[in-house]
């Protein structure tokens, strides 16, 4: 360990662009066992380890990182997969820079530890070397129902069998993982690894209910009345809108219908021919990871151009500087400082560019961030065959939750005790994106997993 000094940070390699834009495959190699033993044995296994506290799991990082130094997989196999319910998701979506990596104490001058990287590593040659996740089977003779099979579904469902606990899943898509499956493209997260971690949890107890949505194809009130506990992790799909004349063009597009379409396109399914963007400019209004993610389908499909307007820089986009890069590398564009006002039409109705005023930052507001400053008289406009909204969503808000005293608030995000994770109503809980809002993949496996503990606690108390 401590090797530092001696060793320089390495990232992941990836597939060249120019290979990686003619498909859907992952863009990054997974480390073979020399270079995450190397990258490992750079830890200083810091007495207060700032990795660990980032983390919103809380990570056993700088322990597995020892074991995988001193190339025992097993044990840093345990080790991952104890606080985590799906280790080998998280090295691959999570946004490392703001997060592990980002406090490791070496990314001041020596660079940090490639801990994501490690992180895929462990699991995946921990499942070739044929180790699993400990479930003990059915124990107790108590049944949770969970709504939503999205991470933070999983992780609820994974930490409940393991305590012996009873689990069906109840899932109103035709397959599970929610975002992870329908919201985030393969090029970031192959669907065969959702499918294995799926297939764990139902090896270990969990019947999973597909193509079923509560309150329509089966009430909230039949559910609980089978079930001893209840977990809603329906997550936030709402998109919302840029509040500009022309948004309801037809050929201005929500995010997530866009990345749903073409995933159920690379499954082979039906889906709607009008999201196929060959040999059209695309625009994307936005600057995360799911922008990110639309901008870099759209280069796959073989669209002439893909643009992202964004109101800042790239400093201060709030997704992953990772993805950023990646988008840089596969030929996205990016106009910062712009402001969208209006999405221009056509003779024909159709959206055919958006009017943009110049932006500038300014002094910073309360939360520290700068302020944005329109540039007045700078209005320009950037040309579009096809626009795609990516401002970011908000959770639904479905009948049941009223119906059964489960309040959300003016938002529409579930309200909870924020230690247990139970809602207004006693004995149904909630966490992910429903209740937080739209935020990370390893926040709403932390609710999962919090709100599992306390549903435990309660029934087997």
């Amino acid at each position: 360990m401590r090797e530092y000094l001696n060793i320089d940070r390495i990232e992941a390699r990836k597939r060249l662009a120019v290979e990686r834009t003619k498909d859907f495959d992952e863009i990054y190699e997974i480390f073979d066992k020399d270079e995450a033993a190397s990258q490992s044995d750079r830890c200083i296994q810091c007495g207060d380890p700032y990795c660990l506290n980032k983390c919103p799991l809380h990570n056993y990082v700088p322990q597995w990182l020892k074991a995988v130094s001193e190339k025992d997989l097993e044990f840093a196999f345990k080790l991952s997969n104890e606080p985590s319910p799906f280790p080998e998701v998280m090295g691959r979506v999570c946004p490392h820079d703001r997060l592990c990596e980002g406090a490791c104490t070496l990314n001041d001058g020596h660079g940090a530890i490639t801990i994501g990287s490690v992180e895929t590593y462990i699991t995946e040659e921990g499942f070739k070397a044929g180790y699993k996740p400990d479930f003990p089977g059915i124990t107790t003779n108590k049944k949770v129902a969970i709504i939503g099979s999205g991470p933070a579904g999983l992780s609820c469902a994974t930490y409940l069998l393991r305590s012996g606990i009873a689990v069906t899943m109840y899932e109103r898509s035709d397959r599970a993982g929610g975002l992870l499956t329908y919201g985030i493209p393969n090029f970031k997260l192959d669907k065969k690894i959702i499918d294995r971690r799926i297939k764990l949890l139902q090896e270990a107890g969990m019947e999973l209910i597909l193509n079923c949505e509560v309150g329509k194809n089966i009430s909230f009130e039949e559910i609980a009345s089978n079930h001893d506990a209840m977990f809603i992790g329906v997550g936030a799909t709402k998109a919302k809108k840029a509040s500009v004349n022309g948004e309801n063009a037809s050929n201005v597009y929500k995010a997530m219908d866009y990345l749903t379409a073409i995933q159920k396109k690379n499954f082979k399914l039906p889906y709607d021919k009008k999201f196929d963007f060959k040999d059209k400019s695309v625009v994307v209004i936005g600057g995360g990871d799911t922008a990110m993610d639309c901008l870099r389908t759209a280069k796959r499909e073989g669209a002439k151009s893909a643009t992202c307007l964004y109101r800042r820089d790239a400093y201060n986009m709030p997704g992953s500087q990772k993805e950023y890069k990646n988008a840089l590398e596969e030929g996205v564009d990016f106009v910062f400082y712009a402001s969208p006002k209006e999405i221009v039409l056509g003779e024909n109705g159709n959206a055919i560019a958006v009017e943009v005023l110049k932006t500038s930052l300014g002094a910073k507001d309360d939360s520290g961030r700068q302020k944005i400053e329109e540039v007045k008289g700078s209005e320009y406009r950037v040309k579009a065959d096809v626009i795609i909204l990516s401002l970011g969503f908000d959770p639904e808000v479905p009948s049941f939750l009223a119906e059964n005293g489960i309040a959300t608030n003016k938002w529409g995000g579930i309200i909870v005790n924020e230690k247990t994770f139970e809602t207004t109503t006693a004995g149904v809980y909630a966490g992910g994106d429903c209740y937080r809002g739209a935020d990370l993949v390893v926040s709403a496996a932390f609710d999962g997993r919090e709100a599992a503990k306390s549903i435990v606690k309660s029934l087997l108390k």
